[in-house]
C-alpha cells in the first residue's frame, strides 16, 4: 500500500483503532513528494545506514528503504506496530525498534546495526521534543549528516547568525556540532491532522571538528547559556549568573577584544570559545 495515500492511511488506522495523540505530537505525512525529497536530499544510498526516528505510518521509511543499505526505524508508540506491518510489510533492509530514542545508547546502537556503512539520521520530529532529540543525535557524534523536519521557526533559529533576533543558545549548540541548512518548507496541508504551523526540512552536516577549539565543552556551553539567559542585559551582567565576580568578567570581555557593553547575542562561536577559555583558565 501507499503510506502517503490519505484514504489508505485513514482506513488502516481505523481498522486498528488508532487515534492520534496530541501528547506525542503525531502528524502523519500525506504528500509523497515530501518524504521522497527528504530521502533524496539527505544523500541516502546503498552505502548508508539510516537511523530514522518516529516513522509514524512509514512514508519516509518507505523512501529510505528504497535507497539505503539498511534502515533502523525507532518508534515510541507501540500502537503503530500492526499499522507499520501493513504499510511497509517485510523488507530485508528494515528493522523496527519500538522504544524511546532518548533512552538508547545511540552510538552503540548505530555501531551494532550499521557495520561498514556510512551512518545518517533522518526524522520527522514532534514539535514538543525537537530540541531534545536533535541534541541527542548531534551529541552522539556518530552521524555523517542529520536531516530532520521541524517547525519552520525552529529551523530558522538553528540557522540564525550572530546578532539576528532568532540567534540563541540552541543556534550556537547546533552550529558548534554541525553546519545547518534549510532545504525546503512543508505546508500544513501535507499532514493529517494538519498542524497550525509550517514545517521545514533541515539538513545538518556534522562537523569533524568544531569551528573553534574548546578545552571544556561543559563550561563552554554554560557560558553560552548564561550569555543568552537575559537577552536585554549586557554580556557581563548575563555572565554574572555563573558566580564569577564582575571585575573578572569585565577583564575577560576586554581581553577578548569585545566592547564592555557587548550583548551575548552578538558573539560568534570562536568569540564564545575565547571567552570560555579565558574564564576557565
Amino acid at each position: 500500500m501507499d503510506p502517503c495515500n490519505i484514504h489508505e492511511i485513514k482506513d488502516v488506522l481505523g481498522r486498528h483503532g488508532f487515534h492520534f495523540s496530541k501528547a506525542k505530537g503525531q502528524n502523519f505525512l500525506t504528500q509523497a513528494w515530501v518524504p521522497e525529497r527528504i530521502a533524496l536530499e539527505a544523500g541516502v544510498d546503498r552505502d548508508c545506514g539510516v537511523l530514522e526516528v518516529g516513522p509514524g505510518v512509514g512514508p519516509l521509511t518507505d523512501q529510505l528503504t528504497r535507497r539505503a543499505g539498511k534502515v533502523l526505524a525507532v518508534e515510541l508508540d507501540t500502537r503503530l506496530r500492526p499499522v507499520l506491518a501493513e504499510t511497509l510489510g517485510p523488507r530485508d533492509n528494515l528493522e523496527l525498534l519500538f522504544g524511546d530514542i532518548l533512552k538508547q545508547d545511540i552510538p552503540a546502537l548505530t555501531a551494532s546495526r550499521f557495520p561498514g556503512l556510512r551512518v545518517k539520521a533522518c526524522a520527522n520530529l514532534p514539535y514538543y521534543i525537537t530540541s531534545d532529540i536533535l541534541a541527542a543525535l548531534l551529541e552522539a557524534r556518530c552521524f555523517e549528516t542529520v536531516t530532520v523536519m521541524v517547525q519552520k521557526e525552529v529551523a530558522q533559529r538553528i540557522c540564525a547568525a550572530p546578532g539576528a533576533g532568532d540567534y540563541g543558545a540552541f543556534s550556537v549548540f547546533c552550529q558548534y556540532h554541525a553546519q545547518p541548512e534549510i532545504l525546503f518548507d512543508v505546508p500544513p496541508a501535507c499532514f493529517i491532522p494538519q498542524p497550525k504551523v509550517t514545517s521545514a526540512v533541515l539538513h545538518l552536516t556534522v562537523r569533524s571538528q568544531p569551528p573553534a577549539a574548546v578545552a571544556d565543552e561543559a563550561f563552554f556551553f554554560r557560558v553560552v547559556r548564561a550569555s543568552f539567559a537575559q537577552r536585554r542585559k549586557t554580556l557581563v551582567n548575563g555572565l554574572s549568573a555563573l558566580g564569577i565576580p564582575k571585575p573578572r568578567l569585565l577583564e575577560a570581555v576586554v581581553a577578548c577584544g569585545l566592547p564592555e557593553n557587548v550583548r551575548g547575542e552578538t558573539l560568534s562561536i570562536p568569540q564564545f570559545a575565547a571567552l570560555a577559555a579565558f574564564l576557565g583558565a
